[in-house]
């Protein structure tokens, strides 16, 4: 056993750096498909949340990374994982999981027929991998602006969605019920875009009484706004830097920092947090002084 493990954690850190290759940022798992490192704020229940603003290791799909370098530190710190988890969300696939799953005789796959014939739209090929279970994940891409929420049997039965702040298991993990494979003929495939009509029906319904532009927004850049407006206490400061970082990258930083700033200081950052925010995902980015 100790054999297969060690194995194990080396074919899993070598599909994670190939992963990153492709853009891909990764974190090392478990055999339970969680993430392998635990949170270094677990002995303190009074500790305000985290994403990693801490600088240490533990904060779940937060230490996602396509850089070698921190890959390996990442596996180094958890020896005992045998997989790695794709977050979703991040640029530049923006990757969207549709999770097709077979427990308790549910036909999953059924499902998205019926929902791709109703809404008239196609799955175009894209990567596709393989669960233990019998399950499927498709991968797609969404628009840099609008992230998409996780969900669980919200579309249909058996059909969960991995966005925004969620990961997948990648292809090559070893977990306690078997290996994560790439469909034959799916591994040298680029994950294809979402399809529109598909992408409506993954994004939660407007808000009543908001604005079809909040803050004055211009209308491709809405959904990062609608972004930093939803966030909770903890999450502010990272929701605002992860937006301000897609506003630079896809050029709407002119017409979009006001509105990022209107709305962190309506979540209840100040004004000067908000610009500090900013300012730092000006410099990750190229932008900055």
């Amino acid at each position: 056993m100790a054999t297969i493990d060690r194995q194990a954690r080396t074919l899993a850190l070598a599909h994670a750096l190939t992963a990153a290759e492709r853009g891909l940022a990764v974190i090392p798992l478990s055999r339970t498909k969680l993430p392998a490192l635990r949170s270094p704020h677990r002995d303190d229940p009074a500790a305000p949340p985290c994403h990693g603003e801490c600088g240490r290791h533990g904060h779940g799909v937060y230490d996602a990374t396509t850089d070698p370098a921190r890959i390996r530190e990442l596996f180094a710190a958890a020896p005992w994982a045998t997989g790695y988890g794709i977050a979703c969300g991040l640029p530049p696939h923006h990757l969207i999981g549709i999770d097709l799953d077979t427990k308790n005789g549910t036909d999953s796959s059924a499902a998205l027929r019926d929902l791709a014939r109703r809404h008239r739209f196609t799955i175009p090929p894209t990567v596709v991998v393989l669960t233990p279970s019998g399950g499927r994940h498709l991968w797609l891409t969404g628009p840099p602006d609008t992230p998409v929420p996780n969900s669980a049997s919200r579309l249909a039965p058996g059909i969960d969605i991995r966005g925004a702040g969620g990961y997948l298991v990648g292809p090559g993990s070893r977990t306690a019920h078997g290996v994560y494979t790439t469909a034959p003929g799916t591994a040298h495939l680029t994950p294809a875009p979402c399809p529109p009509a598909l992408l409506r029906l993954l994004l939660p319904p407007p808000r009543p009484g908001h604005p079809a532009r909040p803050n004055g927004a211009p209308p491709h850049g809405q959904g990062l706004v609608q972004f930093v407006l939803a966030a909770r206490t903890g999450q502010r400061n990272t929701r605002l830097f992860w937006a301000a970082c897609r506003a630079y990258e896809n050029g709407l930083a002119p017409a979009l920092l006001a509105p990022l700033v209107d709305a962190a200081v309506g979540t209840g950052l100040t004004e000067h947090e908000a610009r500090a925010t900013i300012a730092s995902a000006a410099r990750l980015t190229g932008h900055g002084a």
